[in-house]
């Protein structure tokens, strides 16, 4: 199925989309037009963030000046580590500086992108995990208010036993196929 050829965010054909059509000047386009985050959050989850582009995205849209715009960017590197299995952790460790700057935009939406980019991030893997809690706990001891409640935030998720039950299972699962492979 082939992408609608629109530049403009009203109407956005997410649900009819490929995503291996889309191009990173579109998704720009898109972007510029985010107004409410339920655009941002369903086209990024459901379409961007498959595109062959989605890697490129986060770093340019955190620096934008929009709220949606920013938050767009933050979105993008959760939705990343919630639907590209092929990744490795490395390629996710670059965005943590990003949430780091990020933690101290006030505004409601950008906020809760740069927890919910944190939370992902952390429920990922046992490495990504510890990178989270780390960056989490730093930010809730943070001066600045917004930085306290990104931090918090992010701790009250990625604390929760189902959250580390999960990532022992993944290491568990890791530890049995290395040692299937070496009989």
């Amino acid at each position: 199925m082939a992408v609608v050829n629109s530049a403009s965010a009203a109407g956005m054909p997410y649900s009819l989309g490929d995503p291996k059509q889309i191009t990173p000047a579109l998704m720009d386009a898109w972007c510029k037009d985010f107004d409410n985050w339920g655009t941002t959050d369903t086209v990024c989850f459901k379409l961007f963030d498959r595109s062959p582009h989605a890697w490129k995205m986060p770093p340019r849209w955190v620096k934008q000046k929009g709220e949606f715009q920013k938050r767009a960017g933050f979105v993008m590197m959760a939705c990343l580590a919630a639907h590209d299995r092929t990744a490795r952790d490395a390629a996710f460790m670059k965005f943590f500086p990003m949430i780091e700057k990020g933690a101290s935009d006030q505004r409601n939406f950008v906020k809760k992108g740069v927890s919910w980019a944190l939370r992902h991030l952390g429920h990922r893997s046992p490495k990504l995990h510890a990178t989270a809690m780390k960056t989490a706990t730093k930010l809730s001891k943070s001066e600045n208010a917004t930085e306290r409640w990104v931090g918090k935030d992010a701790l009250r998720d990625i604390t929760r036993p189902a959250v580390r039950n999960k990532l022992r299972a993944k290491r568990w699962g890791r530890r049995r196929r290395r040692r299937n492979r070496s009989r």
